[in-house]
């Protein structure tokens, strides 16, 4: 199956020189969920505005459904809902008559069922007829979304989609996300919080100075460059590592206090042999404690080695 969304060769050069993204290809496959991380200034929402036809490309080629988004743009738009990290909607406008108003936009009949039923799911049915301007910035963004969804589209961009919200906001759109994926939509979003993309994505790219530098399948990258560390605290504190020991990848730390084993993810920290070893050499052991590399670590490692 053909993907839904197909990135060649794109890149952004601004009129001062400056190059926002940097000859970026990418595929998004159908009903996935797709997380493209970087720190701010990244390219991130470069490139998921050039996808939208908010802004146009210097280089390279965009399909969304076989859409070309230049040649087919009203064919192509119609596909993606966008839920971007600015607040802008009608501050004037109810909110019923704000979200109808975006499903009219793209040409879709109307149909009040549909509206009431994803008002109900942002929990927004009862702020139906409040003006926008008298919302908090939680319910604002809340809008934000029902607008992204008004025309039932199968491409979801959020970008942010929760930065500074409610820890409420957060569980509920997240909960309406996985039903989307549930029923076909593809999602791309773009977060701070990791944790997020760690929990939900099914595939992750990480993207740093206009740069896609990798895109792969989330628990084969963690698999691949994540780490195990067994971290052993020590009755008496150890000058140095006994040299029986130095077959292991070992370090000390907290002057000598703690006794730190780091493995790949891939090859398992292999406890049991290390603490048999250990008590044949009569070092007592106070406490351990084990930490397996996040989403979070590996992403900050990626840009931090090739910044």
């Amino acid at each position: 199956m053909p993907p839904i969304i197909s990135i060649k060769g794109v890149a952004k050069s601004y009129a001062g020189g400056f190059q926002a993204l940097k000859l970026v290809d990418l595929d998004i496959e159908r009903g996935e969920i797709f997380a493209l991380l970087g720190p701010n200034g990244a390219g991130k929402t470069t490139l998921i505005n050039i996808v939208c036809g908010i802004v146009t490309a210097s280089a390279g080629t965009v399909t969304a459904d076989g859409h070309d988004i230049v040649r087919d743009y009203r064919a192509a738009r119609c596909m993606i809902g966008l839920v971007p990290q600015e607040l802008s909607t009608d501050a004037f406008e109810t909110v019923w008559a704000t979200v109808s108003f975006s499903r009219g936009l793209f040409g879709r009949a109307p149909n009040p069922e549909f509206i009431e039923s994803l008002l109900r799911d942002l929990s927004l049915l009862d702020k139906r007829n409040s003006k926008i301007m008298t919302l908090s910035g939680g319910m604002k963004r809340r809008v934000m979304i029902a607008k992204a969804l008004s025309h039932e589209p199968q491409i979801l961009f959020l970008d942010e989609p929760t930065a500074g919200v409610d820890v409420e906001l957060r569980r509920d759109m997240w909960a309406l996300v996985m039903g989307l994926r549930e029923r076909g939509v593809t999602i791309i979003l773009t977060t701070h919080y990791i944790e997020e993309a760690e929990e939900m994505a099914d595939r992750v790219g990480v993207i740093n100075k206009g740069t896609l530098m990798l895109v792969e399948d989330k628990k084969a990258l963690m698999k691949k460059l994540g780490k195990k560390q067994l971290t052993l605290h020590l009755q008496t504190p150890l000058q140095h590592i006994p040299g029986e020991l130095q077959s292991w990848d070992l370090e000390l730390k907290a002057e000598g206090k703690d006794l730190v084993y780091t493995a790949d993810s891939a090859g398992g920290v292999d406890i049991s042999t290390l603490l048999k070893r250990l008590s044949e050499l009569s070092i007592v052991i106070k406490d351990l404690q084990t930490h397996q590399s996040s989403l979070e670590d590996i992403f900050v490692k990626l840009v931090s080695e090739r910044a």
